[in-house]
C-alpha cells in the first residue's frame, strides 16, 4: 500500500508463554489429490484432497498450503495442483495443558517458516485460549516452538515479520493485540489498539456490535473488520503506539443501538477485509431472516439475504470512495437454515479478486478496473462443498489458486485447486435449497436478477444505507425481536 497517501486521512479522525510439546500427528492423512475437470474445456477444479474439518487455508512458501481443521492443522503439498497431498496433520495441540487441548481452531496464518495456529474461535467457559507457534521449515515435519496463552478467544489472526496480530475480543475493549514471536519460545505482547481509543463514545456501544472479526496486515497497516463498526485501517509501525488512519462505513457510535447483533440482514457486518495498494476489498456476511407477521407459525416473508464484496479506493481516508460491489450468488432459500451463498474469506492479488461464497462456490474477478469488475470464472457444487476461503498461489507463474471447503453432509472437508484463468463452470441451477421455501414469499434477496454481476458506485452514493442486495438493513422491524435475533446468533456461533 502507498502508506503516505493513507496517512493523509489520519487527520480526519477524532481524536504466560510456555514451551510446546509435540502433539498427535497423522502423517499424510487424506491421501493423494483427485483430478476433477482439469483436462476439460469446462471450468472446474484441477484436483482436491480430503482434509477433514477444513476451515481457513493460507499459502506458504514452496507451494505448501496450511489448513485449520478445528482440532488442529494440516500442511498440504500443492506443487502438482492435479494431485495435492497432505504432508502432515497435527491434532491435540497443547493436550498436556490443564485446560487443553486447543479446540475450535478456525484460523492459521503463515509467514516464511513461522506458522501461527490460534483458537478457540469462540469463547469457552473453561477452554484453553491462545496460539501455538510452529516452525514449518520442513512442512512435512512441523515443530512446535512455543505457546502464547490468552484470556480471550482468537477468532482470526495474521503474522508478519515476526509479529502476530490477534483479534482480542474480550467483551470489553475488543482490541487488536500485537505479539512478538521473533523468539517463538518466548512470545511477548507488544501493544494493543482498540476502537475505544478513537472515541470514548464507542464504550457505550454493546461490545458484540463492534467485534474485531478479522485482521489482515499489509506493511505497516492493519486492516480490521469490526462488524457493525465498519472496517478500520490502523498504523502498526510502532505496536506500542498504534493509531487509526481512517475507516470505511463506520457509523457514529450513537447510531449503533444496544442489544444483540441484528446484522443478519444487509447491509450487514464487516466480516473480512484485505488491501492491495489503495484498493480495499470488504466482504460482508449476512442471511435472510424469516418473518412471521401474523403469528401463525409460518413464514410470511424473508427479510434480507446474502451480501457481497465492496471495493473501495482508500488513497485518501478522509474521503474513501466506494467503487463497486460484487454481488453474491442467489439461492431460493437465503435464510440461515437454507443454502448459504454470502461472502466469506477472500484474497486480492495482482488485479484479481478471489472469493468464496460457502455453497455458492468460488469465483475470480478481474478488478484491474475496480469500478467495473469482470467475473471471469465461477465454480460451485453446493451438494458437496461449502467454501471457506479462496487464496492466490504466488510462487512464480503458478497458474492456479486454492480454496478450502468445509464439506457438506457426508462429504468431508477438502482443499481444492483451481485454474487461475477465465472459464465457464456448472449451471447456477445447482443452487436449489433442500428444504425449499414453499411457505414463504421470499424477499428481494432471493428473487433479484443479475446477482452475480458487479455494480459500480459513484462518490455521491449513500453507501451507508445501500445494500449489496435490495433488502432492508438495520432496524427492520416486523418479526425481528431481540429474542429472535439472539437465538439466531447463538445458532450461528455454533456453526461458524
Amino acid at each position: 500500500m502507498r502508506r503516505r497517501s493513507v496517512l493523509r486521512g489520519a487527520a480526519a479522525l477524532a481524536g504466560v508463554s510456555t514451551l510446546a510439546l509435540p502433539a498427535g500427528a497423522h502423517e499424510g492423512g487424506g491421501g493423494e489429490g483427485t483430478v476433477s475437470g482439469g483436462g476439460s474445456d469446462r471450468y472446474g477444479p484441477l484436483g482436491h484432497v480430503d482434509v477433514p474439518g477444513a476451515l481457513e487455508a493460507v499459502v506458504g512458501d514452496g507451494n505448501v498450503v496450511y489448513v485449520a481443521t478445528g482440532d488442529g492443522y494440516a500442511s498440504v503439498d500443492v506443487s502438482d495442483p492435479t494431485a495435492p497431498a497432505v504432508l502432515a496433520r497435527r491434532t491435540g495441540l497443547r493436550s498436556e495443558s490443564e485446560d487443553g487441548p486447543l479446540v475450535n481452531v478456525q484460523d492459521v496464518t503463515v509467514d516464511g517458516d513461522t506458522l501461527v495456529v490460534a483458537g478457540p474461535a469462540h469463547p469457552g467457559r473453561s477452554a484453553l485460549s491462545g496460539f501455538v507457534v510452529v516452525d514449518v521449515a520442513d512442512p512435512a515435519r512441523p515443530v512446535e516452538r512455543g505457546f502464547f496463552e490468552t484470556d480471550y478467544p482468537i477468532h482470526n489472526c495474521d503474522v508478519v515479520d515476526g509479529r502476530a496480530y490477534l483479534t482480542g475480543n474480550d467483551g470489553a475493549r475488543n482490541p487488536l493485540v500485537v505479539v512478538d514471536v521473533a523468539d517463538p519460545s518466548d512470545p511477548t505482547e507488544l501493544g494493543r489498539w482498540s476502537l475505544l481509543d478513537t472515541d470514548d463514545r464507542w464504550e457505550g456501544v454493546t461490545a458484540n456490535r463492534r467485534t474485531l472479526h478479522d485482521v489482515t496486515v499489509h506493511g505497516d497497516v492493519a486492516v480490521c473488520a469490526l462488524w457493525d463498526a465498519g472496517t478500520w485501517l490502523v498504523d502498526v509501525a510502532d505496536p506500542t503506539a498504534m493509531t487509526a488512519l481512517g475507516s470505511v462505513e463506520s457509523p457514529a457510535p450513537d447510531r449503533l443501538h444496544g442489544g444483540h447483533r441484528p446484522a443478519a440482514t444487509p447491509p450487514g457486518n464487516h466480516h473480512y477485509a484485505t488491501l492491495a495498494d489503495d484498493l480495499l476489498a470488504v466482504g460482508k456476511e449476512t442471511f435472510g431472516v424469516p418473518v412471521d407477521e401474523d403469528g401463525d407459525g409460518r413464514t410470511d416473508r424473508v427479510v434480507g439475504g446474502p451480501s457481497g464484496v465492496d471495493l473501495w479506493n482508500v488513497s485518501d481516508l478522509a474521503a474513501p470512495e466506494r467503487l463497486s460491489t460484487v454481488h453474491p450468488p442467489v439461492s431460493d432459500d437465503p435464510t440461515f437454515g437454507g443454502t448459504w451463498t454470502t461472502a466469506h474469506n477472500l484474497d486480492l492479488r495482482d488485479g484479481t479478486l478471489y472469493t468464496s461464497w460457502y455453497q455458492g462456490g468460488v469465483k475470480r474477478h478481474d478488478v484491474s478496473a475496480p469500478r467495473s469488475p469482470t467475473e471471469e470464472s465461477w465454480w460451485l457444487a453446493p451438494d458437496e462443498t461449502s467454501f471457506w476461503t479462496a487464496r492466490a498461489v504466488s510462487t512464480g507463474a503458478a497458474g492456479f489458486f486454492v480454496a478450502s471447503s468445509r464439506g457438506v453432509d457426508d462429504v468431508p472437508g477438502r482443499l481444492y485447486t483451481f485454474p487461475d484463468r477465465p472459464g465457464q463452470g456448472p449451471s447456477t441451477a445447482a443452487l436449489r435449497s433442500k428444504t425449499g421455501t414453499d411457505d414463504a414469499t421470499t424477499g428481494p434477496a432471493s428473487t433479484r436478477t443479475g446477482a452475480s454481476e458487479a455494480t459500480s458506485a459513484s462518490a455521491d452514493d449513500d453507501v451507508a444505507s445501500e445494500s449489496t442486495v435490495s433488502a432492508p438493513g438495520f432496524g427492520t422491524g416486523a418479526g425481528l425481536t431481540a429474542l429472535g435475533v439472539s437465538v439466531w446468533w447463538l445458532r450461528r456461533r455454533g456453526r461458524d
